[in-house]
């Protein structure tokens, strides 16, 4: 049996609070570094200068780009191509720091009316509104309910036609 060094396990100790305590901060700063996901597709400028207003259909345009994700909501008029650049950072909330957005329309018969494209700079904020209704039972038991509704009964409701 191979006899120990009385001094070596107290040299391993230091040397291995030092690599956690690098491998500690060097997780500490690699959580204040911004992290970068993009998401969704726009074709970009050489893929749109391929498609002739007023010349091109819904399907040379879908064999040209691709289809897109999103449609028009009313008769299907357009295509939307969306992609954002969402960057987090450490705890912080993420943030969208860049939004494209390519619309396509068509006219009725199915050809190229426009082509937009649209950043995160053209965007409006929109403020939604809750409307809810109130109720005019509030405060009244069931049996109150019932009670209220046995007035109301019609005869020309009760009798089979």
């Amino acid at each position: 049996m191979r006899a120990r060094h009385p001094d070596a396990g107290g040299r391993r100790r230091p040397a291995l609070r030092r690599a956690i305590g690098a491998v500690a901060l060097v997780s500490a700063l690699s959580a204040c570094t911004a992290q970068f996901r993009n998401h969704g597709y726009t074709p970009s400028e050489a893929e749109l200068a391929e498609i002739v207003v007023g010349r091109d259909t819904r399907e040379t345009v879908a064999s040209a780009v691709g289809t897109p994700t999103s449609g028009g909501v009313l008769q299907d008029t357009g295509y939307y191509y969306v992609s954002q650049r969402v960057r987090s950072y450490g705890i912080r909330e993420d943030e969208v720091v860049d939004r494209q957005i390519v619309a396509i329309t068509f006219d009725g018969q199915g050809v190229v009316r426009n082509i937009e494209r649209y950043s995160l700079q053209d965007g409006n904020v929109v403020a939604l509104s809750r409307r809810v209704t109130d109720s005019n039972v509030e405060g009244v038991g069931f049996l109150r309910q019932l009670a209220g509704n046995l007035g109301r009964i019609a005869p020309t409701t009760t009798t089979p036609q």
